[in-house]
């Protein structure tokens, strides 16, 4: 597995996963989607094999309280990928980017019925920090980790 940086010649591809990842209404538009990797303060990490994308990651940056915190957007593994340690490749990497950037912590949020996500998140050493009520479409739950990146 090979795990690279983003270029814009990636979209279409890397907005395919998006298109099988997640379903409306969970599903970033390509907007929304376009801005996110085309941010100054952030990194998108891509996983390929033989030179066929597999997953992504989006981590962004920002200053709060005199820290740099970084949010992981998103990432996202074809199917037939789960399981092979490609997410826990691209967490590592999108960590790194965000370490760089002089972040402190990584936050996230994610669906509270997405257990291989979270055990991926928690076996990384996120901590489970609370969940939010109707954080996505549909009235659905979230849960918030957090890791320090010392």
């Amino acid at each position: 597995m090979i795990y690279r940086l983003y270029t814009a010649q990636d979209f279409s591809v890397l907005y395919a996963i998006e298109e099988v990842c997640f379903q409306p209404p969970f599903r970033f538009d390509r907007r929304l989607m376009k801005r996110l990797v085309g941010k100054s303060d952030s990194a998108t990490w891509i996983a390929e094999e033989d030179g066929v994308m597999c997953g992504f990651a989006v981590i962004e940056w920002t200053t709060d309280s005199n820290a740099i915190l970084a949010y992981l957007q998103t990432l996202e593994v074809l199917p037939e990928w789960r399981g092979k340690h490609v997410g826990a490749g691209l967490l590592k990497k999108a960590e790194e980017s965000a370490r760089a950037a002089g972040a402190e912590t990584v936050w996230l949020h994610v669906h509270e019925k997405n257990d291989g996500a979270i055990r991926l998140y928690e076996g990384r050493g996120y901590l489970r920090r609370g969940r939010e009520e109707d954080y996505y479409a549909a009235g659905e739950a979230a849960l918030v980790y957090e890791r320090p990146l010392s």
